[in-house]
């Protein structure tokens, strides 16, 4: 009697989803603080503390720093980073994605932290990427923070936005958002968010936003932005409490050391009083 045939093994098929690429872009040239990128901070250059901390962001699949400088290049691999040499004549951090991007095969979606953000805070890109992984139709998302001063809301430095009931960002600006009519009235006043300056894209978002024109709402507020919101590109606002703290100038990256000083300094007064029998 011939034996009956073994059924065929079904194949685990594993799930596909969102794989996404973290991408530094970092430049030389600064208006207010030439070679910042570079600028040592607490012993290491600007750019590897942010590198350092997109490295501990949960649900990334790659880091890479994006640089037309050989400089910052040479720097970047000898600390380990994984460097992607790019055009010179990008006008923004998003251009300089965009080519990376064309370079980098099986990643689905980009999230562009700033190579002046050394104190970029590993969970806000998780939370990024998390909201990226678990919605894969978001096409571009940011985030927001509550302001720590009522007062900066009025600062043109600080950029606002709002957002709609669906989480969408509504509108962004250097001026006072929204515009409180009834002063008297303090139930209906509203403040607006805070914006950090971090963004994830899809693939086919980021490859078509770059080729768009500038709008004239960018054109007028000098916000790249508003470029996405002009042509009906929806941007996910994710709410978080983190401010972080960028280096525009020596005095910022004075105060940064100081503030990193200070973490280091208590993380070594827990671990030897972890030690202490």
């Amino acid at each position: 009697m011939k034996k009956s045939a073994k059924p065929t093994p079904k194949r685990n098929r594993k799930k596909t989803g969102p794989t996404i690429a973290l991408v530094i872009p970092a430049r030389w040239g600064s208006t207010r603080f030439p070679g910042k990128c570079l600028h040592v901070i607490a012993g290491k250059p600007l750019v590897q503390h942010v590198w350092e901390r997109s490295l501990l962001a949960k649900d990334i699949a790659r880091v890479l720093i994006a640089t037309d400088d050989k400089r910052i290049a040479e720097t970047s691999q000898a600390f380990g980073a994984d460097v992607v040499m790019t055009s010179p004549t990008h006008p923004s951090g998003t251009d300089r994605i965009a080519e990376v991007a064309t370079r980098l095969r099986g990643m689905t979606h980009f999230i562009n932290v700033q190579g002046d953000e050394p104190m970029i805070d590993p969970l806000l890109i998780g939370m990024l990427a998390k909201a990226m992984i678990k919605d894969p139709e978001i096409g571009m998302i940011t985030a927001a923070t509550p302001f720590e001063d009522p007062r900066e809301a009025d600062d043109s430095n600080c950029v606002k936005v709002i957002a709609g009931q669906n989480g969408n960002a509504l509108y962004f600006s250097r001026g006072r958002i929204p515009f409180h009519r009834d002063a008297h009235d303090q139930a209906s006043a509203l403040m607006p968010l805070l914006h950090l300056g971090i963004y994830g894209y899809s693939r086919d978002i980021l490859k078509k936003l770059v080729k768009l024109p500038p709008s004239p709402l960018e054109l007028c507020e000098k916000l790249e932005q508003l470029r996405a919101l002009e042509h009906g590109i929806p941007i996910r606002l994710v709410r978080t409490t983190h401010r972080g703290m960028g280096v525009d100038t020596p005095a910022d990256a004075l105060l940064v050391e100081r503030m990193l000083l200070g973490i280091n300094d208590r993380k070594k007064s827990r671990l030897q009083s972890r030690r202490r029998p």
